[in-house]
């Protein structure tokens, strides 16, 4: 596109699996949440491999290993590897051993994913601001993990650590709804000490030079539920994107993106993967995708028709994207979504 900014999501004469030869696939909200596998997630990606697009998990979660994600997937139904999993934890200990010294201690507030990345860089985990650490690195650690470990962080970075933050996703979606995520234990040292964390997760560039190296993608596409990692990183990286709807993005927050914030295309989970997607195109003042037209009314998007909810969804941000340029969408958006029932 000439244009600077996403006016529209695009679409695709084929199968986005077909377009694409490797899937970037965000975890949590996107193949599953709490630990059960999303609707229709399974056999969507079991067809997508067997149409020969390669499946990458690229998730900003640095509590379990690649070994432990790769087993939850296959016993989910989607059979992974170890190799197929790219973890913040990873990207954030390739970040930390280019600048520390081979076997410098490492202070974790964390779970075993970052140990285990350490380990493999050559670093040290420790488990006390006492040992001496030259550094300390914050990744999600679950629901349990002890508020003594925000203490340890503070005491550690007060003394002169440096701090490395594996990703601050203020939330992570699980099976009874949206709860903190590292992000919101990222503030809590943060609070404690004013200090700031150098980050790894998406959508910075650690991040993705960790996928691109693991993954040898030619054709990417990033797959999430959220506009401000996946679709950012996607973004950042240069790549295209598919934002799927069964994590933490809804269709207002979608509507109201800014340019960063776009995704290339758009669709309810991950059946998207597996088809075409409808052009979304002018139609007077307005946009039209499917059996919906979509424009501006005043101060407030309008949607009329019938038909596909996504497609509406599509239309309304085709008119609210044009319309706003390079900023985020102002517009009332409530009637409008109110009738997609999404």
């Amino acid at each position: 596109m000439s244009q600077q900014y996403r006016s529209r999501p695009l679409g695709s004469d084929v199968a986005l699996s077909e377009a694409y030869d490797t899937a970037l696939l965000d975890l949590d909200g996107v193949v599953y949440a709490g630990g059960h596998a999303i609707v229709h997630a399974v056999e969507s990606l079991g067809s997508a491999r067997e149409g020969g697009m390669h499946l990458a998990y690229v998730t900003n979660n640095a509590l379990r290993t690649p070994d432990a994600v790769a087993e939850h997937l296959t016993e989910l139904g989607v059979p992974a590897d170890a190799t197929d999993v790219i973890t913040s934890a990873q990207a954030v200990a390739r970040l930390m051993a280019d600048q520390l010294p081979s076997g410098a201690r490492v202070l974790v507030v964390g779970g075993e994913g970052l140990r285990v990345a350490l380990r493999e860089r050559g670093l040290v985990p420790v488990e006390s601001a006492d040992d001496d650490p030259v550094a300390v690195v914050q990744g999600f650690g679950g629901p349990d993990l002890p508020w003594g470990r925000f203490a340890e962080a503070a005491y550690a970075i007060s003394r002169g650590a440096v701090w490395f933050a594996s990703n601050t996703d203020l939330t992570i979606p699980g099976a009874r709804g949206i709860a903190p995520g590292n992000g919101a234990a990222v503030e809590v040292v943060r609070i404690a000490t004013g200090a700031e964390p150098q980050v790894a997760g998406k959508p910075l560039p650690p991040m993705h030079r960790e996928t691109v190296l693991r993954t040898g993608a030619k054709r990417p596409l990033v797959v999430g539920d959220r506009l401000d990692t996946d679709i950012e990183g996607a973004f950042n990286g240069g790549v295209d994107s598919l934002l799927v709807l069964t994590g933490v993005t809804d269709a207002a927050q979608l509507i109201a993106a800014e340019p960063r914030y776009r995704p290339t295309y758009v669709d309810r989970d991950l059946r998207g993967l597996l088809t075409g997607q409808p052009e979304v195109s002018e139609d007077g003042d307005g946009f039209r995708c499917g059996g919906w037209t979509a424009g501006v009314r005043g101060e407030a998007l309008a949607l009329d028709g019938e038909g596909d909810a996504i497609d509406g969804l599509r239309a309304l941000c085709a008119a609210a994207w044009t319309h706003t340029g390079e900023g985020a969408c102002g517009l009332d958006a409530r009637k409008a979504v109110a009738r997609l029932d999404l």
